[in-house]
């Protein structure tokens, strides 16, 4: 559920929304959702000083219920 919603709100923020990818991984400190995008939309999900993704963060914490969820925006163009 995590995952979808982030995949939606960042496919909402990006011009390649078919590039958007959200993979989910179960770690013994929480779950860790690591978000790929197309090169060119990188710097739109992170935003000016990190603030675009801090709110991504945000909202996911706020979904998760008292979980420990993890946002990581993966660089692939690296």
């Amino acid at each position: 559920m995590l995952a979808d919603t982030l995949e939606h709100l960042v496919k909402g923020i990006v011009d390649h929304p078919d590039d958007v990818a959200v993979v989910a991984q179960s770690t013994g400190r929480g779950e860790v959702l690591e978000v790929r995008v197309h090169p060119e939309d990188l710097g739109r999900v992170i935003g000016r000083g990190g603030r675009t993704a801090k709110a991504l963060r945000t909202v996911i914490s706020s979904l998760a219920d008292g979980r420990r969820v993890r946002v990581d925006v993966v660089d692939t163009d690296a």
